[in-house]
């Protein structure tokens, strides 16, 4: 509830349980470290941006900053229906040979290039009880493996891009990965 404490006048903390109007543009995996995400922010009243920028400053837990601040306007379309893709660092830990290698970045561009040329992805979710059947190859952007530092043979990340679509969903990295 740091925002509270901003002293901004945000909309929803006139509530019984206090909530905050805050809209993340991009739904995130639970747990999911995330980096320059675009938030909504609702005031109740119009503030300059150096304003709302010091207040937030001032607010934010330690290891979150305010990059960048707009003044839009309410009729503007919603943030979250104007995203169209999200980029995703994966971390890769050691494999589970028994000398603990990492994944060989050889193997892995071989794969990123199969799943990038493949015509369809079928995979399933859980939704609302209910397994859903959907192609995931849409939603996929690009793979990108990162070689370790220490050794270029072995891949260390990966870049995912994935696309957010109306009507097919959210491409999710975890899915790639599958």
């Amino acid at each position: 509830m740091a925002l509270a404490g901003s002293g901004l006048r945000l909309v929803g903390l006139d509530l019984p349980v206090p909530r905050p109007r805050l809209v993340f543009a991009a739904p995130l995996v639970v747990g999911m470290a995330a980096e320059r995400e675009l938030v909504d922010l609702y005031l109740v009243e119009t503030r300059p941006v150096a304003e709302v920028r010091d207040r937030l400053a001032n607010a934010l837990p330690a290891g979150h900053e305010a990059i960048d601040l707009y003044d839009v306007w309410l009729g503007e379309p919603a943030l979250s229906g104007r995203v169209v893709a999200a980029d995703y660092r994966v971390e890769l830990s050691p494999g589970a040979d028994p000398r603990g290698a990492a994944a060989d970045a050889g193997t892995l561009t071989r794969a990123a290039e199969r799943l990038l040329a493949a015509g369809t992805i079928p995979r399933t979710r859980d939704k609302g009880g209910r397994t859903v059947a959907y192609d995931l190859r849409p939603l996929l952007a690009a793979i990108e493996v990162i070689r370790r530092p220490d050794d270029e043979t072995r891949a260390g990340a990966l870049r995912v891009r994935t696309r957010f679509d109306p009507e097919r969903g959210v491409g999710r990295p975890d899915e790639v990965v599958a």
